[in-house]
């Protein structure tokens, strides 16, 4: 499978301790210089488990004349299961193409077939008032050839060694997994969980936070919806691949040991 096999490189990311967040956007942290800048942060949710005031952050400098902010948070330190400390990836801009990625290079090839042409943020759904982050046509060897409508979540929360999306109330994300089941069965609906966090063990719908997410997302699963969660590792230069991981029904089954 490739473990550890680099997917996306990138020049060093700048360290740092996160200071505060606050605007759902913003994010002060203080350089090892000393100096204390803003940085975007993409990730608007409540960042459940990864937000530490006072922790250690890697940010990106990209200076840009479209861009407010030169800084971008994109990794935060957090306690591994192991009881040492490691990296996720909290920038929720990056997963979509941490997967064409992965498709590119045939990392999920047993679960998706051979695949000859990927398009991102296709219109679909009611009055195609939905986008779909990627819409995969299958090669003409597949043994499928139906398209395959690819929804991309990214998961940093996790309790024990289960991963969880969501971590709020979502009715976005309830909307997602509706137009998915829509698309059955003239195409293939696949909801891949971007888990950002190399130690999680499996991956459940986040009933605690939402659930009334947690009863559409079994639906999705009684009716055909396909979830491939895929396992990232998240280092200052570079993001990993680290596989695919089971999917649990419901957060309660969680592993906490």
């Amino acid at each position: 499978m490739m473990l550890g096999k680099s997917i996306l490189t990138f020049p060093s990311l700048e360290e740092g301790f996160l200071l505060r967040r606050y605007k759902r956007f913003l994010a002060d942290v203080e350089l090892s210089s000393g100096e204390v800048v803003t940085a975007h942060c993409a990730n608007t949710g409540p960042m459940k488990g990864v937000l530490h005031p006072g922790g250690r952050v890697r940010i990106r400098h990209a200076p840009s004349p479209k861009r407010k902010l030169s800084w971008s948070w994109e990794q935060a330190e957090v306690p591994l299961l192991d009881g040492t400390l490691g990296w996720v990836g909290i920038n929720t801009a990056l997963p979509n193409t941490l997967l064409q990625l992965t498709i590119q290079e045939g990392l999920i090839k047993d679960h998706l077939g051979p695949v000859f042409d990927i398009r991102r943020e296709v219109p679909y759904g009611k009055n195609l008032r939905s986008r779909i982050d990627l819409l995969l046509s299958p090669s003409s060897e597949a043994n499928d050839p139906r398209l395959i409508y690819l929804e991309v979540k990214n998961t940093t929360w996790m309790e024990g060694a289960l991963a969880l999306f969501p971590d709020t109330v979502t009715e976005r994300g309830r909307k997602h997994l509706i137009e998915l089941m829509g698309v059955l069965p003239n195409a293939r609906a696949v909801l891949v969980p971007c888990l950002s966090r190399s130690d999680a063990k499996a991956f459940a719908p986040g009933d605690e936070a939402d659930a009334r997410y947690g009863v559409l997302f079994r639906e999705a699963l009684e009716k055909g919806v396909e979830v491939i969660p895929c396992c990232f590792g998240f280092h200052r230069n570079r993001i990993t691949w680290e596989g695919t991981r089971p999917v649990e029904r419901h957060q309660k089954c969680s592993d906490k040991s």
